[in-house]
């Protein structure tokens, strides 16, 4: 009987244009502001090219990618398999807005481009969350465009804004001002505010 090819399997990973034009600067800054060990838990971890990136180059440290999207959570465990770090964790399922998550405790969490992609309510339970699970002293990372003092940083970022708004009303650039007096209410202290390229900013929080 003639010989058929094996189907090739689907590809599962995605592909989000900004993280490779975002991730080393990224990096530089998680690099210093994370503990020299422990787990980094990754919120909303959307195609997983960061997890990827930045597992091997943060070792020791263990990094737990999630996402409450199951095809974003095999697009992530596609690059964990490919990437094969050992201290890149499999995907979770993770809903910020979740009373509980499915993780007691972690050192840090990271949090990329989640919260102006999104309602209001998942920045409140992101930032509810974190508080619940960092220790004393442990980092609240968050990384996007923001306006301070309710005023845009730069036309382009009004521009992305006005186009989130169109698509849902309830996503958009949120204020640095908002998001730091929500942080401190649950007990995050804004420590560090670094400029970004593109407009962007890292947003650095502490656990008091």
């Amino acid at each position: 009987m003639p010989q058929t090819d094996s189907p090739t399997p689907p590809d599962l990973r995605r592909h989000a244009p900004a993280t490779l034009r975002n991730r080393d600067s990224i990096l530089a800054v998680l690099v210093r502001a994370l503990p020299g060990h422990g787990l980094v838990l990754e919120v909303a971890s959307g195609s997983g090219e960061h997890a990827a990136f930045f597992a091997p180059c943060l070792t020791p440290r263990r990094w737990q990618p999630s996402d409450a999207d199951s095809d974003a959570r095999a697009s992530i465990a596609a690059y964990a398999a490919a990437a094969a770090c050992p201290t890149l964790m499999p995907p979770i399922a993770l809903d910020a807005n979740a009373g509980t998550w499915p993780i007691a405790a972690a050192d840090a969490v990271v949090c990329i481009n989640m919260i102006h992609i999104a309602p209001w309510s998942a920045a409140q339970g992101l930032i509810a969350g974190a508080a619940t699970i960092l220790p004393t002293g442990g980092l609240l990372y968050l990384y996007g465009p923001f306006t301070r003092g309710g005023r845009h940083t730069a036309p382009s970022n009004q521009t992305f804004d006005a186009g989130l708004r169109a698509r849902d009303p309830a996503w958009g650039v949120r204020d640095l001002d908002d998001v730091a007096r929500l942080a401190a209410s649950h007990g995050l202290a804004l420590d560090e505010t670094i400029e970004m390229p593109a407009n962007n900013l890292s947003v650095l929080f502490r656990r008091s």
